[in-house]
């Protein structure tokens, strides 16, 4: 077994309909909310790629008004 990293917050959570686009450049699961935070929609389509370019294994749990918990194992 290798190393994970393992990031958690405790937001409004991922929509389960949304889960299949987390990963898209721009894409924006709550639109509502991205002009106030400054977000682009890149982060997880970052994260993605640098997983790849790691041999790592991407796994994502998220409830909606808990909270999203994202592992990164190499």
């Amino acid at each position: 077994s290798g190393d994970t990293i393992e990031v958690r917050d405790f937001g409004r959570g991922i929509p389960e309909q949304a889960m299949g686009r987390i990963f898209e450049p721009f894409y924006m699961a709550d639109k509502s909310r991205s002009k106030k935070a400054g977000g682009s929609g890149l982060g997880l389509a970052l994260v993605k790629r640098i997983a790849n370019a790691h041999d790592a294994e991407l796994i994502i749990e998220s409830n909606i008004e808990k909270g999203t918990t994202v592992w990164v194992r190499f």
